[in-house]
């Protein structure tokens, strides 16, 4: 079985094309050749996603189409869809030849020479540190806006998430593995540093005297000169310390922008949800961190239709949204994860009944977005340019701090350039400006 080329698609979260993008550059160290096109490539990696129903899915639909009577291939899959199915994906389908969990992606050279012997290959531990170590050496130019993944794993048990069976337990990376890989990247053009983990704000890193905290990460990589933005996602409300929070207020490379899921503004649901904290103290959160940084915007993560939610849950949600004002957000209807504790419950809210409220958040959340978005038309906004439309030379694309999506036309940007740009226009997902 020849293995010269591969193809990689990623499904789902930012993680995943974070690790594929090490992947890519693990196989290009061995000698083979990325194909953008899967009919082309020996190897096919599909990095896939188990956060909802309709990923998994995907992915066999996928396979499906890879005909492998016209040419010889290895399929793999990879990520949290290989670790929660395991041995039962060849159970599934007969035509994947590797399943390897999260955690492993580093040994995938190996079992791509072990298939020769072996038809069928398989490696779903959790050795997250050997990954950490390995994967570190491994950095593929990403461009002007970067990601460094910084944990894994989660320890919250949310009773509707399979990450913690999935990924593992939480666990951090060591501050000079990602000093070092963030240097890495600024020598290839990077300018801002966008830093991962399924709960950032939990990192710590343990290899340290005294067990440095997200906040004294930040604060380290913000005396990189070069590095001129810092962000860090996905958060937990329950990790928002105070030292982080105040984080806002004292380093000006941390950007005014957080995204801090709260999946329901029902206390009944979030507890139901174990999410470890109740709609009081989500506030509270908020208000800390907007007294600490006047100005500062919040996305988030909505589920709709979770077990048992009332219309008195929903209204809850809506009017805390109202009084938040989310500026940019993600919403979903309820996905039964198999093995989950969510899945045992009756699941007695009618899926017309969820389609609806799911329509009506998301107007209300695509109106804020609107708004805020509007306030901007005729003012002066910097913006970090991160590159030019290849269709359409006149224009660049960029991101206000905010992480508003912002097109500007102009003759002479240059990727990496912080600028002013005039806002003329906008919808509910983009501004539009020249300078």
């Amino acid at each position: 079985m020849s293995n010269n080329s591969f193809f990689v698609k990623s499904y789902g979260c930012q993680m995943n094309i974070y690790d594929s993008q090490k992947i890519t550059t693990i196989l290009e160290s061995k000698g083979l050749k990325e194909e953008n096109n899967p009919d082309n490539a020996d190897l096919i990696i599909f990095n896939t996603c188990n956060i909802r129903d309709k990923a998994a899915h995907k992915l066999y639909s996928d396979i499906g189409r890879i005909d492998k009577l016209k040419k010889e291939r290895t399929i793999a899959v990879i990520g949290c869809v290989a670790q929660a199915e395991n041995e039962e994906m060849f159970k599934k389908n007969s035509s994947i030849d590797i399943v390897l969990g999260p955690q492993s992606y580093h040994l995938l050279p190996q079992m791509m020479l072990d298939i020769k012997n072996k038809k069928k290959q398989i490696n779903t531990e959790f050795i997250i540190n050997e990954k950490f170590d390995y994967l570190s050496e491994q950095c593929k130019p990403q461009g002007v806006s970067s990601f460094v993944t910084i944990q894994e794993g989660c320890d919250k048990f949310c009773s509707f998430c399979v990450v913690p069976y999935t990924r593992g337990p939480e666990y951090s990376r060591s501050t000079s593995s990602i000093k070092n890989e963030a240097k890495l990247l600024v020598s290839q053009g990077a300018r801002e540093i966008i830093l991962l983990g399924q709960n950032v704000n939990a990192y710590e890193d343990n290899t340290s005297n005294n067990g440095e905290k997200l906040n004294q990460l930040i604060d380290h990589l913000s005396e990189i000169d070069e590095i001129k933005r810092i962000r860090y996602t996905t958060s937990h409300p329950i990790n928002m310390s105070d030292q982080l929070i105040n984080c806002h207020s004292t380093n000006h490379k941390l950007m005014p922008f957080l995204h801090l899921p709260v999946q329901s503004g029902s206390s009944k649901i979030l507890k139901k949800m174990n999410r470890k904290y109740d709609r009081d103290y989500y506030r509270k959160i908020i208000h800390k961190l907007q007294h600490a940084k006047p100005g500062i915007e919040i996305s988030s993560d909505f589920i709709v239709g979770y077990p048992g939610e009332s219309e008195r849950d929903f209204q809850d949600t809506l009017d805390l949204i109202d009084e938040i004002k989310f500026t940019q957000s993600y919403s979903f209807i309820y996905s039964k994860r198999p093995g989950t504790k969510a899945a045992e419950e009756d699941d007695l809210v009618p899926t017309s009944i969820k389609k609806e409220r799911l329509k009506i958040l998301q107007q209300k959340l695509m109106e804020i977005q609107y708004s805020f978005n509007k306030s901007f038309c005729g003012k002066d906004v910097e913006v970090l340019i991160e590159n030019q439309s290849v269709s359409n030379r006149e224009y660049f694309f960029g991101r206000t701090p905010h992480m508003q999506s912002v097109y500007v036309k102009s003759e002479n940007l240059v990727p990496g350039d912080l600028k002013f740009i005039n806002i003329s226009t906008c919808n509910h997902k983009s501004l539009y400006g020249s300078c």
